[in-house]
């Protein structure tokens, strides 16, 4: 037999494109047509109606950037169209692509008079059906928002990323608005044949099946005449009847589908314009789950349901609806799909506190699964923390963008530092915008790692991001492919039913044991430092506020704590943890609006910590620390005389300390410690407090940093500390997200200096201040060591202004070491730094929460940050040295030009701290350390009148290994309190906990605190006014307890008084040793 393949294919790509798809609509005719240009920001439905609108025609252009357009649609339909299918079809300039441009939302009056949302108009989803059959002669009348986003998608810098530098032309033309009437037996052929089609692409060339497809589209083609389709589309479909009859082998690999629409929170488009795209997606939903019942649609994201509730709620009761008949999803269980490299532990937890109330408080559902298909990497401590909300299956595909290493499975248990493990998925389309295609479902045959023990996947399918979720096209796919020879079997069902499937055919799944690295978006440890710097300032302050309201009010509303604000403030800082917010890639406009909002919040917090903690001190002065830990420090006294001395207090672990102002002897948490010493020796200076020695040289690197317990120098031979470099920074796409290795390996290393003066010496502290200029920016750097302080803090004043460049700051120290352990949410995570095979090779560039270390047996040297991220270690040996010196960095600044072109340009103010140490990082205090440095100690000075001293609620732990990261009021209102604490240094150990005041009880509970009935209350002893509660803890346990208090537990009284900060900075241990710290009123 003669091949004639490629005639027949060409033949098909032709007939298909040019006749069959234009032969879907039957007759057509125009929509008159009327504008409304919105002047400013979107408005209401209801404003648009009463504007004043203007005649408009097809080819116009239409909508500034950033723009609103409101149009009005006017025809009648023909009588001849009677019992026909009719459609509105807009094309407001769209391309051949979903999402990332002009789309629009269709809205009518509804029964109660109000506006209403009806769905919306996408690219490759323009078409509304307006009757099915039409009844013939009846008025069509149509109003649509449209929205002129300009399309940010191309990977270059625009002055779009921001509205003020936008411009006000058009960026779209209207090019079409028309009624048509649809040919329903050619839009059948089509999608018959685009799926008889795809599916014989896919299979192989000597494939029986193959060309069963072929002889079979062959003959559909000569059954179809060209010159009357709609007379022979019939016979066309009749001679594909059998091929697309055939059911599937019994062996073949199963899909379980499911409907879904990725939509970032944020990302090239503004806050306030996601809140219109899941309208439009939502609604779009809502349509067709009403036409194809065997539809079924997963969302995610509890702040955009939200977002319906309170602007859509005709929508969001219909979605409520759905939801009740199980075809509408929620899914995730997050108030939004969050960065989990760098959003803290607590904050984590609150997203799925936050989310999963909402979903049951709404909708009576709670989800079984974490859906972040998009999120740039997971930590090592992410199984615990889901399984700690009740979460045992988790489902991405992100790690599919790997550049260096394939991932080896698809479905498999993943293990966290804790042990915890979570049944994790990975759908082998690779994609979260499926469509249904005979490729897709190909590769997921093709790619799936798990053949042989496992024979299922999940397929997400929509498009996101502003193309409307799945269309109908992708259902009628659905329905020819469903049970199909030559491809996969799929059935539409719930992420919950697949799990449950996958788990029980797959139960001895292979195990990955700690972080899920991603390969890729390195640069968002780094990228819109002020964004970071928000988010890390606001969950601490949010912890803070908590623990000093409980500590004030007690858990009732009723007697002054703030839990609305609370949970208010806390849904802001959630909402900006988004995976394109807070990683740092979304658009100028989004991270602007980013960082106003960090800054409303904390001056609320603000607010609510002073009230607090005047509440609790009345008359009486007080020095607080909000930290678990022990810590000292230099606080002004005031004597008889009026003098001022710097007098270094010992605090306890979250308490207030009565200040004696008129005292001219010392209190009894006095204590005496060596000063902070600065020298001039040679050309440099030395700065030193007994803990250690830093000589800074004329260049103002660290020449030398010993640690004066064990005589080590710290500073390897021929290299310094401190050293500034800069790089350029073009990496291969993605400019804000990734840092590729190349990079690194040119340094500018900025050893100039303007000037070097000393600053403000006291006993109490010394400062060296250091100046530098380079290119078109300045960094001011202060060394400060502080008497009794185990760190060298550098505090960093940067004037920005470099482009497509990146900052980083060295260390050469002397350690042996190949690896590296980094903190990261509740506890820590060790990795080679070596590079012995490609993974450890790709992770060049690592994330940690506050530190990382470096040790050797008996020594180590940390790295601490109150703002940063970013870092790489690596085992340095120049010049074929035979022993290598282990070289830290942290990336400090980056200036990609995509997607916004002023990326982290201006002024930046942050601190970093080196900090060597001899013996085990927690025996001398490293978290400690680190709470220092990102809290703030105040002093509280009473105002006239103020009530007398209350006795606050407090909770410390006896055992520094086990750290008290949370107090908080019960999220139900029933008053009572919540503590949660973890496990630091990866031991079993025992603990007891303190917390003044009388409780009935104290019981263990999730982490979206609820006791388990079976859950026995813990043991409690009752001393003197407080509750002693003892537990055992596991390695790096995540616990939560809740407390109920007893009635006549009385909270603190109310009152004012003025609160100021102590700069945090001070020698600090885990209730082992104390330290100094200088501060002023």
């Amino acid at each position: 037999m003669h091949d004639d393949r490629i005639v027949v294919e060409r033949r098909l790509r032709r007939t298909l494109d040019q006749r069959i798809a234009p032969a879907i609509v039957a007759d057509r005719r125009p929509l008159a047509v009327e504008r409304w240009e919105v002047p400013g920001e979107p408005v209401s439905a209801a404003d648009a109606a009463a504007a004043d609108y203007e005649p408009f025609a097809v080819g116009r252009r239409f909508g500034k950037p950033w723009g609103t357009t409101w149009f009005r649609f006017a025809a009648r339909v023909p009588e001849a169209w009677a019992g026909r299918t009719v459609r509105a079809v807009v094309d407001l300039g769209f391309t051949n692509h979903p999402g990332f441009q002009s789309e629009g939302l269709f809205w009518r009056v509804g029964d109660d008079g109000a506006w209403e949302p009806v769905r919306g108009l996408n690219p490759l989803n323009d078409a509304l059906d307006l009757a099915d059959p039409a009844l013939g002669g009846e008025e069509v009348r149509l109003t649509l928002e449209a929205a002129s986003n300009p399309n940010l998608s191309g990977a270059f810098p625009s002055p779009m990323s921001y509205l003020e530098t936008a411009g006000s032309g058009p960026l779209y033309a209207l090019q079409r608005a028309e009624l048509v009437v649809i040919d329903e037996e050619v839009e059948a052929l089509r999608f018959d044949m685009i799926v008889a089609t795809q599916l014989m692409e896919q299979l192989p060339l000597d494939s029986v099946r193959r060309h069963e497809l072929l002889r079979a589209l062959e003959a559909s083609l000569d059954a179809l005449w060209l010159s009357d389709i709609a007379g022979t589309a019939a016979a066309a479909r009749s001679a594909l009847a059998d091929v697309l009859g055939r059911r599937a082998a019994e062996s073949a690999h199963r899909v379980s589908a499911i409907g879904h629409a990725h939509i970032d929170t944020a990302w090239l488009w503004p806050l306030r314009e996601t809140r219109r795209k899941c309208a439009r997606t939502f609604t779009n939903q809502l349509d067709l789950l009403d036409r194809y019942p065997e539809h079924r649609f997963a969302c995610s994201q509890a702040a955009q349901y939200d977002w319906m509730r309170e602007g859509y709620p005709s929508a969001f009761e219909r979605i409520r609806e759905r939801v009740a008949d199980g075809r509408w999803i929620p899914v995730g269980g997050m108030w939004v799909e969050a960065d989990t490299n760098l959003a803290g532990g607590e904050a984590l937890i609150r997203q799925f506190t936050h989310g999963q109330r909402f979903f049951d408080e709404h909708f009576g559902v709670e989800c079984t699964e974490v859906w972040i298909p998009d999120v740039f990497g997971y930590n090592a401590n992410l199984p615990q923390i889901m399984r700690h909300v009740g979460i045992s299956r988790f489902l991405t595909q992100k790690l599919s963008w790997n550049t260096t290493n394939r991932f080896p499975h698809h479905s498999f248990w993943w293990e966290g530092i804790d042990g915890s493990t979570v049944f994790t998925h990975f759908p082998p389309v690779e994609t979260y915008n499926a469509n249904l295609s005979g490729y897709e479902l190909a590769h997921t045959v093709h790619t799936f790692a798990d053949k042989g023990r496992s024979n299922r996947s999940l397929m997400p399918f929509g498009h996101g991001d502003g193309g409307g979720g799945p269309t109908a096209e992708m259902l009628e796919r659905y329905r020819r492919s469903r049970d199909l020879d030559g491809s996969p079997r799929i059935e539409i069902e719930a992420p919950a039913e697949f799990f449950d499937k996958a788990i029980a055919e797959y139960t001895d799944a292979p195990r990955w044991v700690g972080e899920l690295y991603l390969e890729m978006h390195r640069g968002t440890f780094t990228s819109q430092l002020k964004t970071k710097q928000g988010n890390r300032r606001c969950e601490t302050k949010l912890r803070e506020a908590e623990m000093w309201c409980v500590a004030a009010y007690g858990g009732r509303v009723e007697d002054g704590y703030p839990a609305d604000a609370l949970d208010r403030l806390w849904k802001e800082v959630l909402l900006l943890q988004f995976h394109d917010i807070l990683p740092g890639s979304s658009i100028g406009w989004v991270h602007r609006e980013a960082e106003a909002t960090y800054g409303a919040v904390l001056n609320e917090l603000e607010s609510i910590i002073g009230g607090a903690l005047a509440a609790i001190c009345g008359d009486q002065p007080s020095v607080s620390n909000p930290t678990p830990f022990h810590v000292a420090l230099a606080v002004p006294i005031v004597r008889r005389d009026g003098s001022v001395v710097d007098t270094v207090m010992s605090l306890a672990p979250h308490s207030l300390t009565p200040l004696d102002v008129a005292a001219d002897r010392a209190d009894p948490t006095v204590v005496s410690i060596a000063p902070a010493v600065l020298e001039r020796v040679g050309g440099g200076w030395r700065l030193s407090n007994g803990l250690i020695e830093a000589t800074v040289s004329s260049d103002g690197t660290v020449s030398s940093l010993r640690h004066l317990a064990t005589g080590r120098e710290v500073i390897a031979p021929g290299h310094v500390g401190n050293l500034l470099s800069t790089f350029e920074d073009v990496p291969t796409m993605f400019d804000a997200w990734e840092i590729e290795s190349y990079s690194t390996r040119r340094p500018c290393e900025l050893r100039s200096v303007e000037s070097i003066e000393v600053g403000e010496c006291t006993t109490a502290a010394v400062r060296l201040c250091v100046t530098r200029r380079f290119g078109a920016s300045s960094i001011e750097q202060t060394y400060v060591l502080r008497a009794g302080s185990p760190r060298l803090d550098i505090e960093t004043d940067a004037d920005w202004h470099e482009r497509e460049t990146m900052l980083k700051v060295g260390f050469g120290v002397d350690v042996r070491t190949t690896e590296v352990t980094r903190e990261i949410q509740f506890g820590e995570y060790t990795t080679p730094i070596h590079t012995n095979t490609s993974w450890d090779a790709a992770r060049f560039e690592v994330c940690a929460q506050r530190w990382i270390d470096c040790a050797e047996p008996g020594f180590g040297v940390a790295l601490l940050t109150d703002s940063h991220h970013g870092f790489d270690v690596s085992r340095v040996a120049e010049g074929g040295a035979d022993r290598p010196v282990t070289s830290m960095r942290i990336t400090l600044l980056r200036s990609a030009l995509y997607p916004d072109p002023e990326q982290d340009q201006g002024r930046h103010r942050f601190t970093y701290s080196v900090m060597p140490h001899g013996g085990d990082r927690h025996e001398v205090g490293l978290i400690a350390q680190a709470s220092l440095l990102t809290n703030t100690v105040r002093v509280v000075k009473p105002s006239v009148g103020a009530a007398e001293r209350a006795r606050p609620l407090l909770v410390t732990s006896e055992n520094p290994r086990v750290v008290v990261e949370t107090v908080k009021a019960a999220d139900d209102g029933g008053g009572d309190i919540v503590v949660r604490c973890y496990e630091s240094e990866g031991r079993r150990t025992n603990a007891t906990l303190v917390i003044t005041g009388a409780f009935e009880a104290v019981e263990r509970s999730d982490g979206r605190e609820r006791v388990r009935s079976e859950t026995a209350p813990l043991p409690v002893i009752r001393d003197a006014g407080s509750t002693r509660v003892a537990l055992g803890i596991n390695a790096f346990e995540i616990v939560t307890l809740r407390c109920r208090l007893a009635r006549d537990g009385a909270p603190a009284s109310s009152a004012a008084s003025e609160v100021a900060d102590v700069k945090p900075s001070a020698r600090s241990a885990q209730q082992r040793s104390v330290g100094v710290e200088v501060g002023q009123f």
